[in-house]
């Protein structure tokens, strides 16, 4: 297991990232507030805002206290489980406040939540007859990622492999992370994971990074990976 714990400079914006920082607060306040329902209601709320692809490709969309359509977006803010909504945010803390920077907070909204759509039109098209219910916030925070590899792919990133910390580029933990979910569609895992759900929103994010992004906002830069330069004493050159 992969787990990033923080980049480069992990507390130091140019513009603070209100959007990231209001995501991670929804996301932590629902999940608080499905804790109090017990596992009866928490089951009851997973599959009424979950995403279910048979209610969403049948067109019976009166069955549910939710209509399907709308949990294309209730479910990005549903997690199963301490772990399942920690993953995620950390992931999200640690690569989503360069997005924000680069794309700017209205702009980082729309993508998050596109990428999430992206996340559950993969999810759906996997298995369009499927009933069984795709909650959390990973595919929105896979579009997340690809974007970073695209903008900072040399960036440095501090992660636990296990339990050993290692202090990487950000293309081989990303790189790894991708692997790993390519690799897992094709053992056909069933462990509950929807990793169709990752590369739906893996690819939507990359191709959004690249049409969204402002004008000198450039693509696999390694030489200005760092974007905060280092305070000190300058060497003047001979």
């Amino acid at each position: 297991m992969v787990m990033p714990l923080y980049d480069h400079s992990p507390f130091r914006w140019p513009t603070p990232p209100y959007v990231m920082w209001s995501l991670i607060a929804v996301n932590v306040i629902v999940f608080v507030a499905q804790s109090t329902l017990g596992p009866e209601g928490l089951a009851q709320l997973e599959h009424a805002a979950g995403l279910i692809p048979v209610a969403l490709t049948s067109g019976q969309w009166s069955t549910g206290p939710i209509p399907p359509p709308l949990t294309l977006i209730t479910a990005l803010f549903v997690h199963g489980s301490g772990m399942h909504i920690f993953g995620n945010m950390i992931f999200l803390f640690v690569f989503g406040d360069d997005i924000e920077e680069a794309l700017g907070h209205w702009r980082f909204l729309f993508f998050y939540l596109a990428c999430g759509l992206g996340a559950d039109a993969a999810f759906v098209l996997s298995d369009p007859t499927s009933n069984i219910d795709l909650i959390g916030a990973s595919g929105a925070i896979a579009g997340v990622i690809s974007a970073y590899l695209l903008y900072r792919p040399c960036a440095k990133v501090t992660a636990l492999l296990g339990v050993i910390p290692l202090r990487v580029r950000a293309y081989w933990l990303i790189g790894l992370w991708v692997i790993l979910q390519i690799g897992e569609i094709a053992s056909n895992a069933q462990d509950g994971v929807a990793y169709w759900a990752h590369i739906g929103g893996l690819i939507t994010g990359a191709v959004l990074f690249v049409l969204m992004r402002p004008p000198g906002i450039s693509l696999l830069d390694c030489v200005h990976s760092e974007p905060f330069p280092v305070v000190g004493p300058t060497v003047p050159p001979r």
